[in-house]
């Protein structure tokens, strides 16, 4: 009884951390894709920005990637380790 529960257990962990993952770049996937939306609208409403705009975005874009990144691995490591 006590294996049943322990293979329920570990069975459990790694769908908890395959759906973590997907979670995680669905995420980042809508995040980004909201960053480049508004900055479109931005560049639209005022051309001259253009170059500054385009550099935060790059840059809110690879932090997200960054966070993104980490979760999936830690999801990873729950799989494979846990």
């Amino acid at each position: 009884m006590l294996a049943i529960i322990i293979l329920q257990s570990v069975a459990l962990s790694k769908i908890g951390a395959a759906f973590g993952a997907a979670i995680a770049a669905f995420a980042a996937a809508f995040g980004i894709g909201m960053i480049g939306k508004s900055t479109m609208e931005s560049i639209a409403r005022q051309p001259e920005s253009a170059g500054n705009l385009r550099t935060a975005m790059i840059i809110a874009a690879g932090m997200i990637e960054g966070a993104a990144l980490f979760a999936i691995i830690v999801c990873v490591l729950v799989l494979f380790v846990g």
